[in-house]
């Protein structure tokens, strides 16, 4: 039975109201990144990296997940074979939709020691007096991966891609790396490939699904699930 490995970005939660990356009128556009998404900014100044995370978090609380989102769980429930879904977002969209997800960038909604690295559930607003459940420490920050850091299950997300018969790339710019080296692993695999995005991103894809993430992954989910099963 054949194993899909679908990789997420930014665009797929775009349409529950969470800004992406590049967008002009979103909290990314408020800060500047080297003040609150590095290690180097924490240290400097952890009450502002906390203020960001604490409006991200406010602002996902709020997000429901899309008709993207409900689709890719009913795959993942629904396919006979191994559905893997792997995300860039912090968010919990996917989770909240019902699907089991590697969030190769961390997690909003989840807490860090910077100590002792345990990790346990964030409340709505953080601090850095915020003592660590495990050890004590008062070095609470989010559980995400910031510039400068490696991602969390590049390894596993690796090998998911080198054993799938198909790699699906749903709203991802793919100018992030490791990320975007994932779709080449699959490429050189002869894996075949799949992009959802509202325009083509000029990545090698065999096949390119283009228009709003709610729109044509929904149909893309219910076109594959009706056909026959090996």
């Amino acid at each position: 039975m054949q194993t899909i490995t679908i990789l997420t970005g930014a665009g797929i939660s775009a349409e529950s109201g969470l800004g992406t990356f590049r967008s002009k009128d979103g909290i990314w556009a408020k800060y500047d990144l080297t003040k609150v998404a590095t290690p180097e900014a924490f240290a400097r100044d952890p009450e502002m990296v906390h203020e960001f995370y604490n409006l991200r978090r406010e602002a996902c609380a709020k997000a429901a997940p899309n008709a993207a989102h409900v689709a890719l769980a009913r795959l993942q429930r629904e396919w006979p074979g191994e559905v893997v879904i792997v995300t860039q977002n912090v968010d919990d969209l996917h989770e909240r939709a019902g699907a089991s997800v590697l969030h190769m960038h961390g997690e909003l909604m989840r807490a860090r020691c910077s100590d002792c690295d345990h990790r346990w559930p964030a409340p709505a607003v953080m601090q850095i007096s915020d003592p660590c459940p495990a050890c004590g420490a008062a070095k609470a920050r989010p559980d995400v991966v910031w510039f400068g850091e490696y991602p969390y299950f590049d390894d596993e997300i690796s090998l998911a891609v080198r054993r799938s018969d198909l790699f699906a790339v749903i709203g991802s710019s793919g100018q992030v790396y490791p990320a975007a080296g994932y779709a080449g692993i699959a490429k050189r695999a002869r894996i075949r490939t799949i992009e959802f995005n509202l325009k083509r991103t000029g990545g090698k894809f065999d096949q390119g699904r283009y228009g709003p993430a709610t729109e044509t992954v929904p149909f893309w989910v219910d076109e594959i699930l009706r056909l026959p099963k090996e």
